[in-house]
């Protein structure tokens, strides 16, 4: 690595955090760094903090410690001992630096394809209506959904609207595209559609933070892989060093019920 690549500022630096519900520590001190055009999937079972994670990353939860910066820039608290939240228009502003898909497509019912996807460019980037349709219209292309652009979410398969629900992510233009299990809600012959979305967008050098059950998955598209177990990350490398030779007992097991 040049030593101008090393001084890069990440465009995601989470550092030291740790998330409580009530009295139950669910992040207990995660570290993770991303540059510009890193694609990185985030696996583990159930309830070791994955989406819980990505949720603070989005400020959809708070957080009672520890830092997360965008492009540098420190998210959702203001400096100081005290770690008193940023105002809200302010923490709207920064939530857009992300754009987040859930498992759930959370389209609106009442909208078509085409008017899902312009809502936030209108109503928060402020776009007129013309340049915000050929926005729309140019990330509905993408993931190929323009011929679907005049129809409701009740007209859609779960893999259409999920697809559309992508497309009204990244419209937004991001620095940070998080994906928090996007295939669990999807019967399994669509699984595959949504994810060639993805990878095709990650080909396109788009910095993705993934939260997947879907190895095989994580395994083509990651440039690294993080194993979180408990609230912590044991393990994170390359694709195939973390598959192929997982170092801790936890990782192996976790992939041999996952039948990787």
């Amino acid at each position: 690595m040049s030593e101008e690549a090393s001084l890069e500022t990440p465009v995601l630096q989470i550092e030291n955090l740790h998330k409580k519900f009530t009295h139950v520590e669910v992040l207990k001190g995660v570290d993770l760094a991303m540059k510009s055009g890193d694609v990185v999937s985030v696996i583990g079972s159930s309830g070791s903090g994955k989406t819980t994670m990505l949720r603070c990353v989005n400020m959809l939860e708070d957080f009672q410690e520890g830092h997360i910066r965008i492009d540098g820039e420190e998210i959702g608290y203001l400096p100081g001992p005290d770690r008193k939240p940023k105002k809200e228009v302010e923490v709207a502003r920064q939530r857009a630096m992300t754009g987040m898909v859930f498992q759930q497509f959370n389209l609106f019912p009442h909208m078509t394809a085409l008017g899902n996807v312009t809502l936030g460019l209108t109503k928060v980037k402020k776009l007129p209506q013309d340049e915000a349709v050929a926005i729309a219209e140019k990330w509905l292309a993408r993931v190929g959904m323009l011929d679907r652009r005049g129809h409701y979410p009740g007209q859609l398969s779960g893999g259409q609207q999920q697809r559309v629900a992508i497309a009204r992510a990244v419209a937004m233009s991001p620095k940070v595209m998080l994906f928090d299990e996007v295939t669990s809600a999807l019967d399994p012959e669509l699984v595959n559609e949504v994810l060639n979305v993805i990878k095709a967008l990650a080909g396109d050098g788009m910095t993705m933070l993934l939260v997947t059950h879907e190895m095989k998955f994580a395994f083509e598209v990651s440039d690294r892989v993080v194993f979180m177990n408990q609230g912590r990350i044991e393990e994170q490398g390359k694709p195939e060093e973390l598959f192929r030779n997982p170092q801790s007992k936890r990782l192996a097991e976790f992939l041999k019920s996952a039948q990787f």
